[in-house]
């Protein structure tokens, strides 16, 4: 499962997760599920901002070497501006322009076999995050920078499927229409 930050995502009992699957949240979403195993931010500004969200005890991961380097995070190579998703080398994703993105991707690499998507609203219609605006310093969703977010997102699903990862869509209102939507519960059953 991966917890994104959009406004869906407060709406989504995710605590009903703790225990039976593995949880990857971004960003702030790590609020949400305190016990996730893992942290994924692409931003060095939001590590520097959070100072490394020290009390997050799972393993944290970025994108920008000064914040791993700083901060003692997981380092993962992102191929910008590559949009593809990618199967090899382990521990390399493609932009895709998110979190939400590289979370995919990783998930993909891992091998698992069914993602559930929380938080991937992929639009600004219903607000920018479940907890609100970033403060100041901070980058916040544009409905640019969304659509193309939704763009890649969406052309993951091929990807996902050819490597035998089903993905369900459990974000109410997601803008996304390449994966299957379900009720949150419904999916955990499924899994």
């Amino acid at each position: 499962m991966i917890v994104a930050a959009g406004p869906s995502a407060k709406k989504v009992p995710v605590e009903a997760a703790k225990g039976r699957a593995k949880v990857i949240v971004i960003n702030n979403s790590w609020q949400l599920a305190p016990w996730a195993d893992m942290l994924f931010a692409c931003d060095y500004a939001w590590w520097d901002k959070t100072k490394g969200w020290e009390e997050f005890p799972g393993q944290k991961l970025c994108i920008e070497e000064r914040a791993c380097r700083k901060f003692g995070l997981g380092y993962v190579r992102c191929m910008k501006p590559d949009d593809r998703i990618f199967l090899e080398p382990k521990g390399t994703v493609g932009w895709g322009g998110n979190s939400g993105f590289h979370c995919l991707n990783l998930a993909i690499q891992f091998g698992v076999k069914r993602v559930l998507l929380v938080g991937y609203d992929m639009t600004v219609a219903n607000g920018l995050h479940w907890h609100g605006a970033h403060p100041v310093g901070l980058n916040n969703p544009r409905q640019g920078s969304v659509s193309r977010w939704r763009r890649a997102v969406d052309a993951a699903a091929k990807i996902a499927a050819a490597q035998g990862v089903e993905v369900l869509n459990c974000s109410p209102g997601s803008a996304l229409t390449r994966y299957r939507k379900v009720d949150f519960e419904e999916a955990l059953c499924l899994a």
